[in-house]
């Protein structure tokens, strides 16, 4: 009996083998038959259909492999854009793929094909009925088609490593599909299809997305083997200037240990892991890649290999970043909000319980405010705004957190202060706000009060109610 590398290692060349034949077809029909084909004689299921996505929506069964009934049953038939939502709500997720078991459908006819096989009892063996599915995605994320899957060679669920294989070959199914509507350039290469290594090559090289294989074990561990054009094109390096060097040097970790814990999340075989990661491009500038890598156990005395299919995603990353921003900052002075205002105070509260000592929380409303808006108009109220915030943030300490909360309010937060240093810095304060504004002749003061950051503070609501009362306490002061 094969040991299970063994029986991986053989199915993960089958696999390249038959994934460079469905990127080989003349049309877009015969690349859609090497997928299914490709299905039973590579990854040991007895019936594969494919469903092939329209512009408008709908589905269409264009090619199925294993059983001359089923493809006379399905072939040709097209199905509404919807076709396959209620099957998903009540299937399992494993990984990219959709496993639907018999007893979750609901009772009534049965629509579409069902093989003939006998029922059996055992829970984890194959149910005529149990469907197993696996989208079909292009290099853009658009959705291309729908694989389904049936009669497992062992007649039992599949486990883990047929679903990871099942779900790799997924993903070079839609990118074979995706490249066959566009162009029949892989037709000239047909005659080199016909050993696995050039087979792979073709595969990784006709990639839209980057590829590239990296050592797992021995002395090379670490080191990239090889890349594809789209990796270089993505990441700014020459094949020369990437093979050989470690990968890891390039990337930047965001926190401590983060490489170490996802090699360790990788190496344990659960599947293509999913990462996003900055890297360092030849011109020094940081890029988001997102990806997938996958162990690749090349079978006895062989070291593993990890491949990794990778994107260019620093554009959305760039948009979450800015939303993130713009959700706890204040868009006018790009101070900070209430949201970030908190976030800060829970930190500085942690540490005030840790070493004991205090802070201040400075509530700060401006005087006479509202003339400048009535005289001025609102633009120039804002840039006056504008103005103070700067001024704030260069008369605090480094560390100390301006906020604005709303109209002409603001907070301040400094850790690690009283007596004759939070006077000093309150006086600073209101020196800084009470210098004549440019272009303006109103004379904006500043009312502030204080609450102590403590061990024994409760929460920053609180604070802020009494850092407020306290202000008014000041601004009844000054009117006297």
């Amino acid at each position: 009996m094969q040991n299970e590398p063994t029986v991986r290692m053989t199915a993960v060349r089958r696999l390249y083998e038959v994934s460079a034949r469905m990127g080989a077809g003349r049309s877009l029909g015969e690349t859609l038959q090497a997928v299914v084909d490709g299905v039973v004689t590579g990854l040991g299921f007895g019936i594969a259909v494919l469903n092939l996505r329209h512009p408008d929506g709908k589905f269409e069964v264009i090619a199925v492999a294993g059983s001359p009934e089923a493809r006379e049953a399905l072939l040709g038939t097209v199905s509404a854009a919807d076709i396959f939502d209620a099957e998903f709500e009540i299937a399992d997720k494993w990984g990219g793929l959709r496993f639907v078991p018999h007893e979750r459908l609901p009772e009534g006819e049965v629509v579409g094909w069902v093989p003939e096989i006998p029922v059996s009892e055992d829970p984890a063996a194959w149910h005529p009925l149990d469907a197993l599915f696996a989208p079909l995605y292009s290099p853009s994320g658009e959705l291309v088609g729908m694989l389904a899957v049936d009669l497992p060679e062992d007649q039992r669920r599949p486990g883990p490593i047929h679903r990871e294989l099942l779900e790799i070959f997924a993903t070079q199914a839609g990118l074979a599909i995706d490249k066959a509507r566009l162009t029949d350039q892989l037709l000239a290469e047909k005659a080199r299809l016909e050993a696995s290594e050039t087979t792979f090559r073709l595969v990784f090289e006709g990639a839209g997305n980057g590829m590239a294989t990296i050592a797992f074990d021995g002395p090379e561990a670490g080191r990239v083997l090889r890349v594809n054009d789209a990796f270089c094109r993505i990441t700014g390096y020459t094949p020369g200037q990437l093979v050989g060097t470690t990968f890891i040097d390039y990337l930047r970790d965001e926190d401590s240990n983060q490489t170490e814990r996802e090699i360790e999340h990788l190496s344990t075989g659960k599947g293509p892991y999913r990462f996003e990661r900055t890297f360092r491009r030849t011109d020094g500038n940081d890029i988001w890649l997102g990806g997938t890598a996958a162990i690749v156990d090349q079978g006895k005395d062989q070291p593993r290999i990890i491949l990794i299919q990778i994107d260019d995603v620093t554009a959305r990353k760039d948009e979450e970043r800015e939303l993130r921003h713009h959700a706890a900052h204040d868009p006018l002075t790009g101070l900070p909000n209430r949201r970030l205002l908190q976030h800060h105070f829970t930190s500085a509260l942690q540490r005030s319980r840790q070493t004991g000592r205090r802070g201040a929380l400075l509530f700060c409303d401006l005087n006479h405010f509202k003339q400048v808006n009535d005289k001025y108009g609102h633009e120039a109220g804002d840039k006056a705004l504008r103005e103070i915030a700067d001024r704030l943030l260069t008369e605090v300490r480094h560390g100390d957190t301006v906020a604005r909360l709303g109209g002409d309010e603001f907070a301040i937060l400094a850790e690690d202060i009283d007596g004759d240093d939070l006077d000093v810095l309150m006086r600073r304060i209101n020196e800084a706000i009470s210098r004549p504004l440019e272009g303006i002749d109103v004379q904006v003061t500043a009312s502030i009060g204080t609450a102590i950051v403590s061990p024994y503070a409760s929460d920053l609501n609180e604070l802020l109610r009494t850092a407020d009362n306290a202000m008014y306490e000041a601004k009844r002061h000054h009117r006297r």
